[in-house]
């Protein structure tokens, strides 16, 4: 046993106490890691429990149960990048789930699995993929040259995805259910390439299971064809006045725009869609055991969506977009009992900034949400929106972009990475 080590911590530890004033134990979930002074000479292990930028004061639990406080230039360029991506951290606040993200290279989330069985003492951290036809997937998986196995198997892209001797890799880490509506259940299997056709679940699945230590649940719940401006439309919307037509609110129809609050019976209404799709996933969530064997426990760690095809042809549903898309988020939070979890959408492939038109409003309505260069205070750090044109290859959100696997690998994995982003 090397006892250079013990004597630093010791040392390090000891100096620092000496120099900071100590604070009343809090509890907070989180997890140790292992800080170093500006040389490296000397180390010690303890969790963060609070950060201020401003004053650079930083304070850490020992492993005896002791707070430490000190300033930022006490530790490492290593320690103080970590701080740095932290941001601010308040001790006082609430306490946050503990961490399941491991800090992974980005060359390391694309790498195939060991295959071997997740950590199940963990909740399952769970991701819902919500939206229309390209959520779905009509990404071909055989046949033609656009087609997932031609691109890995004669291209030698995603190699992830396979085994040495070019059959689908199965992880057992990651589980892929999925849900449509009025025909149930139509997947409930480790996650590996199977079936005709694919949306983004491959691309943004494998990095998720790489990155995170604790079982991975996708949870599919979608149909294609929808907007919203009308199908998916959240609870809390209102009707509103559009070309001097009245647009039915939540739960609303055209012969009762308003609504009286609950389903309606023998006929569509506004975010019957969004009833079906929550309803379908929360199904999942509600037989665990079926869906991920052995799980006990769950979080819903996040969100993908991927839509707007259908809100670009209507005109009143361009216009409230936005406003939509901001209800919508803040309600999935509601309905799944999630304010923390996190959120990630892609952009329509063929959108770009001055498009023009219904597109136009449809874009600027989901880089608005974006946590970085959006105008939502409440999203930064929670809401990501990815810019899927570079990926597209020329396609369309309407002309499921040829059925070219890449496009969908591509966006999944950009979306993935993106979620990664969020939950460190």
């Amino acid at each position: 046993m090397k006892v250079k080590p013990l004597i630093s911590i010791v040392a390090f530890s000891q100096r620092l106490l000496v120099t900071c004033s100590c604070m009343l134990l809090f509890s907070v979930i989180g997890e140790a890691r292992t800080w170093s002074s500006p040389d490296g000479a000397k180390t010690f292990e303890g969790e963060l429990k609070s950060y201020d930028p401003e004053s650079g004061l930083v304070s850490v639990l020992l492993a005896n149960g002791k707070i430490l406080k000190f300033p930022q230039d006490k530790v490492s360029a290593a320690d103080n990048a970590f701080l740095k991506e932290q941001g601010k951290v308040d001790a006082n606040g609430p306490a946050p789930s503990a961490s399941v993200v491991a800090d992974i290279a980005q060359d390391k989330l694309l790498e195939k699995s060991d295959g071997k069985p997740a950590d199940m003492s963990k909740p399952v951290q769970v991701f819902v993929l919500l939206g229309q036809s390209n959520m779905v997937g009509l990404g071909k998986v055989a046949g033609g040259d656009v087609s997932l196995e031609n691109v890995v198997k004669n291209k030698s892209q995603y190699s992830y995805l396979v085994e040495e001797d070019g059959s689908w890799h199965e992880r057992k880490d990651v589980r892929f259910v999925q849900y449509m509506q009025g025909k149930g259940m139509l997947k409930n299997e480790w996650m590996k390439v199977t079936g005709r056709t694919m949306g983004p679940e491959y691309g943004l699945g494998h990095p998720l299971g790489n990155a995170i230590e604790a079982p991975v649940m996708v949870i599919k719940s979608c149909i294609g064809n929808r907007s919203l401006g009308w199908d998916l439309l959240p609870p809390g919307s209102e009707p509103y006045e559009h070309g001097g037509k009245t647009q039915p609110g939540y739960r609303g129809t055209p012969g009762n725009p308003k609504g009286n609050g609950d389903k309606v019976e023998g006929e569509w209404y506004a975010g019957k869609q969004y009833d079906d799709d929550v309803e379908d996933a929360k199904k999942a969530l509600a037989d665990l055991g079926k869906h991920y064997p052995e799980a006990k426990k769950y979080e819903v760690a996040g969100f993908f969506f991927w839509q707007g095809e259908k809100d670009c042809g209507n005109a009143a549903h361009a216009e409230k977009y936005e406003e939509n898309l901001v209800r919508f988020i803040q309600q999935l939070r509601k309905d799944f009992e999630a304010p923390n979890a996190k959120f990630v959408m892609g952009t329509l492939g063929e959108s770009k900034k001055g498009c023009g038109g219904n597109g136009e409003k449809v874009f600027d309505a989901q880089m608005a949400v974006d946590g970085k260069s959006g105008k939502y205070p409440e999203f930064k750090g929670h809401v990501a929106t990815v810019f899927t044109n570079p990926m597209a290859q020329g396609g369309s959100g309407n002309g499921h972009y040829g059925g070219k696997a890449e496009v969908y690998m591509d966006v999944g994995e950009a979306m993935g990475k993106a979620m990664i982003e969020l939950l460190k």
